[in-house]
């Protein structure tokens, strides 16, 4: 039958081995231009190579990876696509937080300022990763707030094809000014304020093309300098 032991323990760890890959894939373990070698990370993992090889195809999908001439490579660290991705995600944001008002109940607002509250309780020294992670757990409860599922799945995809950069962006510029616009979006809500609200999401989301290209040329450096600082 479909459900025997076997098959489900065989989809268990094909989905772990894409969990694992795409974790290093949006950390960029995986280093950008670097042929990726099935056997290799078959025994790297501990798998076989059909999860792999099925992860990687997924990956590519997924905007990940790009196809080579001998199977994939992770995409590189590219301007024109990250200025692509953040206009992508203010555009799905924008139309999530206009669903928000006409659909979130007065209990989801006051949910969603509690989050808020526990997000700004946590320590300044936290590092970037989980500040990201708080960041991107607001956006998608408004997003939830909106009451659309597929908006919602279209954020939390652009979401982790442009974590690398919000990692090391929030380590550069910290997280104080993330959270009281954050605090100005709540407050806008609840007072029913969509243009407040919605100038405030648009100016809190836009990264200007400089900080971009600062963050990735910071980045590059991390990739390519981390494996020899070892």
């Amino acid at each position: 039958s479909m459900n025997s032991p076997i098959s489900t323990t065989r989809r268990k760890r094909g989905s772990d081995v894409f969990q694992t890959l795409r974790d290093m894939a949006i950390s960029y373990a995986l280093k950008p231009g670097e042929r990726l070698n099935e056997i290799e990370l078959a025994e790297q993992l501990g798998v076989s190579r059909t999860p792999v090889r099925e992860a990687l195809a997924r990956l590519a999908t997924h905007g990940f990876l790009e196809e080579s001439s001998r199977g994939y490579v992770r995409r590189p660290l590219d301007i024109r696509e990250m200025q692509d991705l953040y206009e992508a995600r203010v555009a799905v944001e924008r139309e999530c937080l206009r669903l928000a008002f006409e659909r979130a109940s007065a209990e989801g607002v006051e949910e969603l300022a509690r989050y808020l509250e526990h997000s700004r309780s946590v320590s300044p020294d936290t590092p970037a990763q989980q500040l990201v992670e708080l960041d991107e757990g607001f956006h998608l409860r408004i997003a939830e707030l909106s009451g659309n599922a597929e908006l919602r799945r279209m954020l939390a995809s652009l979401n982790e094809r442009i974590r690398f950069i919000r990692w090391i962006d929030m380590e550069n510029v910290g997280r104080d000014s993330t959270q009281s616009e954050h605090a100005d979006i709540v407050d806008a809500l609840k007072a029913r304020d969509w243009h407040r609200a919605e100038a405030h999401l648009t100016s809190h989301i836009a990264l200007r093309r400089e900080q971009i290209v600062d963050a990735i040329k910071k980045g590059l450096a991390r990739v390519y300098l981390e494996g020899e600082a070892d």
